[in-house]
């Protein structure tokens, strides 16, 4: 067949794929080999493409091919996420531009166009991964609202509700007012912002004396229920029994003591709003305090707020502010920095808020997690400094509140069947939970129709905890083939932004369910960052389109610019022209393959010894290269496990093994020197192929007929083998001889076809096993040992061997010698200059040290040089 001049990705990219899906490659079932599983952290349902989702799924792509070539039953299982909080606000504010309010649907209604929303937008993400070449197991594709999936999270719930692991409690929450949500503690970014702190005069009742307080948040005034005073503050020793008035609205509240207050802080005088701070609700509790929440659930303020009510809250605090300036009450304001909780989803300000929620035990569940990580070392995490951060978060951890006041997402299933906090029962169906509410309240005729279930949804992150589980069914049916087949799984590779969110609570629930591990190894990306090193986002215009990329430089160009600059935990610093690089590596080994593929054959001529030495070195080369691959792989550096094979590829195999056996102009080729160059060229593909899949396809396919059980995509890894090290290093001598040659030939204009001699000093005792490379290389008809220098030859050394080129009369000798003298005149005076510059004692002592070593190091290569010029000089003589 005739081979396109250029590589064309996108039609070869189609082709491949198409082939790869037809023939059911990535499909796996249960059977005699042993398993190599991964399961893709679930992208958002409705999200689409970007660099570092890229990065993430080129990586896993690499280490299941690889697995599948080294014989494993390789199953890598993609699906999609739910993700509750962001895909609920985007069906809202779809509903809210067509003119329908959430509130006035019922639940039913609202998640028909949820479902609607993520049929049309949903799954576009996984398409994209085809066009990189993700080698996914699509018949397993999995969404965390399948009926199944959604199942395994319900029993999951109603098995942690029985052990006594989850609860119902009225706690402190951090309530999301855009979302109108809570959010767990880990959903909480704090954040160092400029505001103000407001002082503020209370009234003491009966006098015309006043107290007053320090406050970042003038409008929570109309909770307080509270004034705070040390009791063992004489400054406030008057205040004891009395109570205070609180500015605008007028409410008398006791002046209470308790040792909490610090008597150095602020003013001394705390006012105390237990529905709106945590330490305030404790104290609350502590002297039965009332508690006034003052917010709607979207934090304007209530009937509370007075003339305020339906004002958003910081509207408000500038209203109030100037109204208790307008009366008196305002003392002064400072300027005041403060750590913010703001949503990790929405960026809102986070409002603590008083609430009934679902919570889940964790001291007890997290400890087989610390103990598999941080002191057996049953799960690795790869870079290893995470596993601080992992300890931090696991050493601090606290109750887990699961509910979220959504209803896309699993609804939790608590069954209500009278007005009391405790009037519940848990249950995976509505018929369970009759039978045990009958029973709870000993009344048999209780119906179906007299239980109400929770209207509340439970975090994403209580479904995706189980994702290693339950995509293989093992929550339902922990016997299932599958479940005990591929579980646990071995690799999972993701962004250490969710090691807690997701990572952990995967181990945590795995030893819950199974005692076991659910992954081997954690390979934590970094985040992918402009060349600024900026974080990409679209507000920056930053972050480039993956698939325009794709297009502009081939899926193989992309996947190699990306991973070459991504080392395992550390933040990559994308730029185009890594891709660019990538694109030119493609066309690097294209160009070598129809090189190759050029060539005549011919079974009458003898191997030249050149090309049986080259063919014996290529395959120690890259024998050492497999041994330095796996080893990058062992420790999860995929990057340099790929600069070893782009070194081999380009440099090894296209600069000098190709060169080393390349048959001469219009000549053919000896059939084993070819042969050899086919199967080393082969070698290469295999290597290549986890990286650089449709191209490795494309030349494996056109270099011999292959039935299907024969493609690239599940053939073998090549087989590791002892490799003679010394022929390695030796070659390396030999490299420097051809360039000193090369130099030569250059500097004095001898065309490559005029041949040449040469003779060599051989004090190192060297090997002359490449003799007939150098002799090939160099075109060199003589090539001889000799004890002495030779006169009237150009001249070179490698370490201690002198290499001498007679001249022949291509050379004007008085031409060379007048070029050398000037050569050597100059050099003497730049000597002279820098050795001036070091005898000067007020320059040395000035200089950073950094400066006096560049200065050193260039005395040193002049006089190197000068010896270099004169023993050519004595040689021309």
């Amino acid at each position: 067949m005739t081979i396109p001049a250029q590589f064309d990705a996108k039609t070869i990219e189609n082709k491949w794929y198409d082939y790869w899906m037809k023939n059911n490659y990535f499909h796996s079932e249960p059977d005699h080999r042993t398993p190599y599983s991964i399961v893709i952290p679930p992208p958002n349902v409705t999200g689409v493409l970007h660099m570092g989702h890229m990065l993430n799924n080129t990586i896993q792509d690499v280490l299941i091919r690889r697995a599948r070539l080294k014989g494993f039953n390789a199953c890598w299982v993609p699906g999609t996420d739910h993700a509750s909080i962001a895909t609920e606000a985007k069906v809202v504010a779809k509903l809210k531009a067509e003119g329908i309010n959430k509130n006035d649907l019922a639940r039913e209604e609202f998640l028909k166009h949820a479902w609607e929303w993520t049929d049309k937008y949903g799954g576009v993400i996984l398409d994209q991964l085809k066009q990189l070449g993700c080698s996914c197991d699509w018949e397993r594709t999995k969404f965390t609202m399948d009926p199944d999936m959604s199942a395994s999270v319900i029993r999951s719930f109603v098995d942690l509700y029985n052990k006594g692991l989850i609860y119902r409690g009225y706690r402190m929450v951090n309530w999301d007012p855009e979302a109108k949500t809570t959010l767990s503690d880990e959903e909480v970014i704090y954040e160092e912002q400029q505001g103000k702190l407001y002082f503020l005069k209370y009234k003491i009742e009966g006098s015309e004396d006043f107290l007053t307080v320090a406050t970042t948040r003038p409008e929570t005034i109309f909770g307080d229920t509270a004034i705070c005073i040390n009791p063992n503050d004489e400054r406030f020793a008057h205040l004891k029994g009395k109570k205070a008035i609180v500015p605008i609205c007028g409410r008398v509240i006791p002046i209470i003591e308790d040792e909490y207050v610090d008597v150095e802080f602020g003013t001394g005088c705390l006012k105390v709003t237990p529905a709106h701070d945590m330490n305030d609700k404790t104290l609350g509790e502590k002297h039965n305090l009332e508690i006034i929440d003052i917010f709607n659930e979207d934090a304007t303020l209530n009937s509370f707020g007075l003339h305020y009510q339906g004002k958003d809250r910081f509207v408000a605090r500038a209203e109030i502010t100037q109204e208790l300036e307008n009366s008196g009450a305002l003392a002064k304001t400072e300027t005041h920095l403060n750590k913010v909780g703001t949503s990790e989803r929405t960026k809102a300000v986070i409002e603590p808020r008083l609430s009934d929620q679902w919570f889940l035990k964790m001291e007890d569940l997290v400890k087989p997690a610390i103990q598999s990580v941080l002191v057996d070392g049953d799960v690795k995490l790869h870079p290893a400094r995470f596993n601080n951060t992992y300890a931090h978060w696991l050493n601090n951890i606290r109750d887990w509140n699961i509910s979220r006041q959504l209803w896309w997402g699993q609804q939790i299933p608590a069954y209500f069947y009278g007005d009391g906090k405790e009037d519940f029962v848990v249950a995976e169906n509505i018929d369970e939970a009759l039978k045990l509410a009958q029973a709870k309240t000993s009344n048999p005729s209780l119906l179906t129709s007299d239980l109400r279930q929770d209207v509340d949804a439970l975090d994403t992150w209580f479904s995706s905890w189980l994702w290693p589980m339950s995509v293989f069914g093992g929550i339902m049916d922990p016997e299932s083939e599958d479940f005990k087949y591929y579980y646990p799984t071995n690799d999972l590779v993701t962004g250490p932004d969710i090691l807690f969110f997701w990572v952990a609570r995967m181990i945590i629930a795995g030893y819950e369910y199974t005692g076991k591990k659910p992954f081997t190894n954690v390979y934590l990306t970094g985040l992918v960052r402009d060349k600024q090193r900026r974080k990409m986002s679209k507000s920056l215009g930053n972050s480039p389109e993956p698939l325009e990329l794709i297009e502009k430089f081939g899926a193989d160009g992309v996947r190699v610019g990306l991973l070459l600059s991504a080392s395992a935990g550390n933040d990559i610093m994308f730029d185009e022209e890594l891709c660019n690089q990538g694109k030119a590596f493609s066309n690097k080994i294209w160009n070598a393959f129809k090189l190759i593929k050029g060539w005549e054959v011919s079974d009458a001529i003898p191997q030249p010894e050149s090309s049986k030495v080259a063919i014996e070195w290529y395959e120690a080369k890259l024998q050492q290269t497999l041994l330095e691959i796996e080893d990058n792989f062992e420790k999860y550096r995929i990057s340099d496990a790929l600069m070893g094979i782009y070194k081999l590829v380009w440099d090894d195999f296209c600069s000098w093994f190709l060169e080393m056996i390349k048959p001469a102009y219009q000549q053919p080729i000896d059939s084993v020197t070819f042969a050899k160059a086919i199967e080393m060229l082969e070698n290469n593909m295999k290597l290549l192929h986890p990286f650089m899949p449709f191209l490795t396809e494309e030349i494996w396919q056109i270099l011999a007929e292959r039935t299907t059980e024969e493609a690239l995509i599940v053939s073998t890894w090549p087989e590791m083998k002892p490799f003679n090290a010394q022929l390695i290093a030796d070659f390396e001598s030999t490299i420097e001889v051809i360039s000193g040659i090369r130099t030569i030939r250059k500097d004095k204009n001898i065309p490559f076809k005029d041949t040449i001699e040469l003779k060599v000093v051989n004090h190192d005792k060297v090997s002359t096993y490449f003799d007939s490379v150098v002799a090939k290389l160099g075109n060199i008809t003589s090539l001889e040992y000799v004890s002495d220098k030779v006169d009237g030859a150009l001249s070179f050394r490698v370490k201690s061997n002198e290499y001498f080129i007679p001249i022949t009369g291509n050379i004007d000798v008085e031409a060379e010698i007048a070029k050398l003298t000037a050569e050597l005149v100059y050099t003497q005076g730049f000597l002279k200059s820098v050795q001036n510059k070091l005898a000067n004692e007020k320059f040395v002592a000035g200089a950073p040290e950094k400066v006096l070593a560049n200065e050193r190091q260039k005395e040193a290569d002049a006089l190197s040089k000068i010896v270099t010029i004169e023993q050519s000089l004595v040689s021309l003589k």
